[in-house]
């Protein structure tokens, strides 16, 4: 796809305006896995996505990640269509926060300024301050310098998570991808990490596969997939009051007290142990 970019518009400054415009895509051909999908999030906002396993909410941030592109239809970002624009240009303003995030095998520092390998170790603990990852990496007898190992086994699911984090905010993006976590962290972590992706989602449009109900809340609008096409759209309160899908959907969850929301299809599996690292002395 890179190669492709000789041919195409460069992205001088990005606002953050997407919109998908009747988009359908499908892995195998007559099977689409998202159908005539049209929906606009305006720079700076939050759009939280819900629906059953697979009612398409991973293809959706797929297609505005550009990992895929639709076999119909447009993405748009700024109002241009995004298979004309640099790819390369465009992924820099890009942030991704997975549930389950690259780490190299590399110290802590490095792995957090991946995409900004000039990055100071003054800004480096900045962001990790943000993202409530300082006060962990101190407690590391190499702090900073600590290697975390193939895919950051030596670190806690949260832990990694937070390093992700710091990440992303570091690299600054305008657009930012989030697919929150479904294992069950401890309480701490799990509020360190909500607090951390407050912070990163500021001013950034987003996009999120939403799995905790003060996300959803929170967000300027919900998009509810089901089939793989959006079956209603709006605010926590307006879908309420609408008695649909998101209603229904919003009735059945048993876990309020611990701020889940479980799509149907799936379920918070419970972290495994981190491989344990010796105290700082």
């Amino acid at each position: 796809e890179l190669d492709e970019d000789a041919s195409r518009a460069s992205i001088e400054e990005l606002h953050g305006d997407v919109a998908l415009d009747g988009v359908t895509f499908a892995y195998n051909e007559g099977e689409p896995v998202l159908r005539d999908v049209s929906l606009s999030a305006s720079a700076g906002t939050t759009t939280a996505l819900v629906g059953s396993s697979g009612s398409g909410k991973s293809t959706l941030v797929s297609l505005v990640m550009a990992f895929n592109r639709p076999q119909e239809g447009r993405v748009l970002v700024d109002g241009r269509d995004l298979s004309t624009l640099k790819l390369a240009d465009f992924r820099r303003q890009l942030g991704v926060v997975l549930q389950e995030n690259f780490l190299f095998d590399g110290s802590v520092a490095s792995n957090i300024s991946f995409a900004r390998r000039h990055a100071t170790r003054a800004e480096i603990e900045e962001v990790s301050r943000i993202a409530h990852a300082d006060d962990f990496i101190r407690g590391f007898p190499e702090g900073y310098d600590t290697i975390v190992g193939e895919r950051g086994i030596k670190l806690s699911g949260g832990q990694r998570q937070r390093v992700a984090i710091a990440r992303a905010i570091l690299a600054d993006p305008r657009i930012l991808i989030l697919d929150e976590a479904t294992s069950s962290l401890d309480s701490e972590s799990e509020s360190l990490i909500q607090d951390g992706l407050r912070a990163l989602r500021r001013g950034r449009t987003t996009f999120v596969i939403a799995h905790r109900l003060s996300t959803i809340q929170s967000a300027d609008q919900i998009v509810v997939l089901e089939h793989g096409q959006i079956v209603e759209r709006g605010t926590h309160a307006e879908l309420l009051a609408a008695a649909g899908r998101y209603r229904e959907l919003y009735d059945t969850q048993y876990r309020f007290e611990e701020d889940r929301f479980i799509n149907p299809g799936e379920d918070f599996t419970p972290e495994p142990e981190p491989v344990e690292l010796p105290k700082a002395r």
